[in-house]
């Protein structure tokens, strides 16, 4: 059954709505026609567009996403602690947000009564191997001390507890995007740091891996699709183009004009130096320039396939080339004065 804006006037809670992904799928909300309030945790640093209703709040805070689901028909639930390089202390500070966040979402959502909940996972919990099979929606890793980092090990946590969530009358559906790229990636991601170190001249050598790219204002579509369309306990990967590291970043080359990366660095050599990093790190008190959670990753390319999202939700995955374009202009080195 399709749900739209017929609901009437009631708003979508988008968690994280000032984020990389969330802003995305605020945006597709407004082109919709509907009502929108983000749940933030410091609503002065947003520039709110027009349209849409800012809170005060937090998703380790139950009490807060209770106060700021009144009168809402659906959540969208978006925030999360997205980063591949930390300390070992701070994670326990990553599994409250994705986890604990997630389950207090959930709860917040069945005791208020909220029709949907579209939960943002990741392709980042599905089981990639290194022979690099294309995944599908099928594909989900039999547990999660079978991912590489607390960031994947938390977000398959959190997508269990989606999947499994059973609310009364609330309908919880998953998406599980790739690596989005575009404009407003201001933190930026670890894609986006990439581009930007790249585009620094900070990458003369890349470790052969793979990845699946996607257009952010895609990404952002296939959210309210899910809400609208999307099948209760079912999940729906938005991804688009299969690519290698090397033609990721020759495809920012051309862009920009500069010289793609000239070396490859053997995985050995590669791991060696996040071991070497992540133990001055830890002297440090830093986040290690080279995490091994990364490394270990690049052993897997994470390649996928998005037809179920076509299909079911009608989904388009957008202008990657256009979203690359924008994200080479925003996160290339600045002009000075």
């Amino acid at each position: 059954m399709e749900l739209t804006s017929a609901m009437g006037p009631r708003p979508v809670l988008v968690t994280g709505g000032s984020g990389f992904v969330g802003a995305a799928v605020v945006r597709s909300l407004l082109r919709r026609g509907y009502p929108v309030r983000a749940l933030l945790r410091r609503p002065t640093a947003y520039s709110a567009p027009s349209g849409v209703q800012v809170v005060a709040g937090d998703v380790t805070d139950r009490a807060s996403l209770e106060r700021a689901l009144r009168g809402c028909w659906a959540v969208i639930h978006c925030a999360a602690d997205y980063r591949l390089s930390l300390l070992a202390a701070e994670v326990d500070d990553m599994i409250l947000v994705n986890v604990g966040g997630t389950l207090n979402v959930l709860e917040a959502a069945r005791a208020g009564g909220i029709r949907r909940v579209v939960h943002c996972s990741t392709v980042g919990t599905l089981a990639f191997d290194r022979r690099g099979r294309v995944c599908t929606e099928a594909d989900r890793a039999p547990s999660a001390a079978r991912l590489a980092g607390p960031y994947k090990r938390s977000k398959w946590a959190a997508e269990r507890l989606a999947l499994n969530f059973i609310g009364d009358a609330t309908e919880v559906v998953v998406v599980q995007p790739s690596t989005p790229v575009g404009s407003g990636d201001v933190r930026p991601t670890p894609t986006g740091a990439t581009i930007r170190d790249f585009l620094a001249g900070r990458i003369p050598a890349v470790i052969q891996t793979g990845l699946n790219l996607v257009d952010v204002e895609a990404v952002g579509e296939g959210h309210v699709l899910a809400m609208e369309r999307g099948v209760p306990g079912g999940a729906y990967i938005l991804g688009d183009r299969n690519l290698t590291l090397d033609q990721l970043l020759g495809k920012v080359a051309r862009i920009s004009g500069r010289r793609p990366p000239a070396w490859r660095i053997p995985r050995l050599a590669a791991l060696g130096a996040a071991l070497t990093s992540e133990a001055v790190a830890s002297w440090r008190g830093r986040p290690p320039g080279i995490p091994l959670t990364s490394v270990r990753m690049a052993a897997h390319p994470m390649y996928v396939d998005a037809s179920r999202a076509r299909q079911e939700l009608g989904w388009q995955p957008g202008d990657l080339d256009r979203a690359l374009l924008e994200a080479v202009a925003e996160l290339g080195p600045k002009a000075g004065p």
